[in-house]
């Protein structure tokens, strides 16, 4: 049986916390920042969590993390 391999886009993006659940950065923080406001490029910055419906399949890509 081959061996099972991490996807790596989903690796780059994703952290497994020691709960089990996974947490997650904000995207709209990369470019044209110009007309965003300050209260919302801050908000931004925080990670979040993954929604529970998305965590399987989450799983299925990070089989070792």
């Amino acid at each position: 049986m081959p061996k099972m391999k991490t996807n790596s886009g989903a690796a780059k993006r994703f952290k497994r916390t020691a709960s089990g659940g996974f947490k997650h950065g904000q995207s709209h923080l990369n470019h044209i920042l110009t007309k965003k406001s300050t209260k919302r490029k801050r908000h931004l910055r925080h990670s979040n969590m993954v929604d529970a419906s998305d965590v399987p399949g989450l799983r299925r890509l990070l089989p070792f993390s």
